[in-house]
Order: C-alpha cells, then sequence, then structure tokens
C-alpha cells in the first residue's frame, strides 16, 4: 500500500543556485507524510484522540540524482514498513515528469503528548497490513558519528518562526540551520546537496540559544546543535555533489 503526493517547487523553495532549499525538500516529505498519515486514519487529530499521542519525526535521510528546480513538480511515492517497536520507518521515491530523481527514508515515532513517552506501534491497529510490501527499502537509520574535530561555527537562536504547532521548533528548519553553518551560499557554488541525514535528538523551542558546530572528514559534512549546557539537539551529515553535466 503506498500514498501519492504532488508538490510543484514555489519561488520560497529555492536558493540563491535555483536549486530547492534543502529545508523545503525537507518539508516536502513531511507535508507526503503528513497527507499519507490522514489517507491512513493516524493524523495528528486521529491519534491526540485515540491514543492521546503525537507523530514526532527521529531521523530523515534523503539521496537526489540531481537537484530540483523552480516550477518543477514532484511526485512522491511513500508507504510504510509496518510498526512493531516504539517506531516505524517511512520510505519515499521521488519523480518529476515520471523520472526517478531521488529517494527518502524517515523514522517516526507516537510520543504522549504529556509525558513524551513513546507508544509502542503494534498497539496502532492501522498499521496492520498497510505497509508497503515489496516496495519497502533495507536502508536502515543509524546514529550520525561526528568527527572528532568539530568547530562552533555560530550561535542561533530559536524563535516564534521556527515553531510549529507543537510549539517546538518545525523539523525541516533544521536544514536552514545547519546550511547557513555550513555558509552553502559559498560551499554550494557548483555543487548540490546530494545526500543528507538528520537526526533529531531533543526538542528545540522557541526562546533557546542552539550552538551549531560543524566539521569535514573523508569528502563528508557534519553538523551539531546543541545548548549552551551541551545537551544535543540534532545531528547531520550531508554530501555535495558536482552538478550534472546537463546542468553544469
Amino acid at each position: 500500500m503506498y500514498f501519492t503526493y504532488e508538490y510543484t517547487i514555489d519561488s520560497r523553495d529555492t536558493d540563491p543556485f535555483n536549486q530547492c532549499r534543502p529545508s523545503a525538500l525537507l518539508g516536502l516529505l513531511q507535508e507526503a507524510a503528513t497527507e499519507a498519515a490522514v489517507a491512513l486514519h493516524v493524523s495528528r487529530e486521529e491519534t491526540l484522540e485515540r491514543y492521546n499521542c503525537f507523530w514526532m519525526l527521529a531521523r530523515m535521510w534523503y539521496r537526489l540524482e540531481r537537484p530540483l528546480h523552480w516550477n518543477e513538480t514532484v511526485t512522491v511515492k511513500t508507504w510504510h514498513r509496518g510498526g512493531k517497536g516504539a517506531s516505524t520507518y517511512r520510505d519515499y521515491d521521488l519523480y518529476v515528469d515520471g523520472v526517478y530523481v531521488g529517494e527518502a527514508v524517515s523514522t517516526w515515532v507516537l510520543a504522549d503528548l504529556e509525558t513524551h513517552k513513546l507508544l509502542r506501534l503494534s498497539k496502532v491497529p492501522e498499521f496492520t497490513g498497510t505497509d508497503g510490501g515489496e516496495l519497502c527499502k533495507e536502508r536502515t537509520l543509524g546514529k550520525i558519528h561526528l568527527p572528532a574535530e568539530m568547530a562552533l561555527a555560530e550561535e542561533r537562536r530559536m524563535h516564534y518562526s521556527d515553531a510549529d504547532v507543537n510549539r517546538h521548533v518545525n523539523n525541516s528548519k533544521y536544514a536552514d540551520f545547519i546550511c547557513d553553518a555550513l555558509h552553502m551560499e559559498k560551499l554550494g557554488e557548483g555543487k548540490f546537496l546530494s545526500e543528507l541525514q538528520v537526526g533529531f535528538l531533543a526538542e528545540c523551542l522557541p526562546g533557546e540559544t542552539i550552538e551549531v558546530y560543524t566539521g569535514t572528514e573523508n569528502g563528508m559534512w557534519y553538523a551539531h546543535g546543541s545548548d549552551r549546557d551541551g545537551k544535543s539537539r540534532f545531528d547531520a551529515a550531508l554530501t555535495l555533489a558536482p552538478l550534472p553535466e546537463t546542468e553544469g
């Protein structure tokens, strides 16, 4: 069982290189997952009513064959892998004009609204027999191993405009924090962010200040966010690739 979602990239989604910003792509994938949950009858409203729980994104990874551009309509095909433990995987394939352009994998949990205790997905009958079957990917998302040496790139204060209906910083915003700390306006010239994994380790709230550290190792870039007391909030690993010859 799978769900199809379409989205046309607009001017608000693009960066100085006319590429879809990573945060916009994360937002697109998040909306596809949200609409798939509605179709499965496990929307935010329904899970709050039945289980007093809401969905939280724990990890996200995507890989692109090429950058996405303004006015391109992206078709997302998505499905889940079932739910037995405290989390479930959701997979995605991305197409433009019927041509495959990338894929993604995410990990989601259902957390109690007050305690944030995780609900085992085996207690959610809507997940029984509705997974993607043979479409399910094999990729799993483990902990990101950061370089030994990372430098403080910036301190970033969380604001009202970063928060969503769950009253914490929206998952897609973390990609902006990461790309800003890496100065992607300079780093991305002649390249595109072909692969990104983000681990959402703890909530960020408006009014907090996060320290963002960056580093590189074996050709990959890394970012780590923590508060001033050293509590980790997010980790990220990025791969930059040269633009395809057709776009160079």
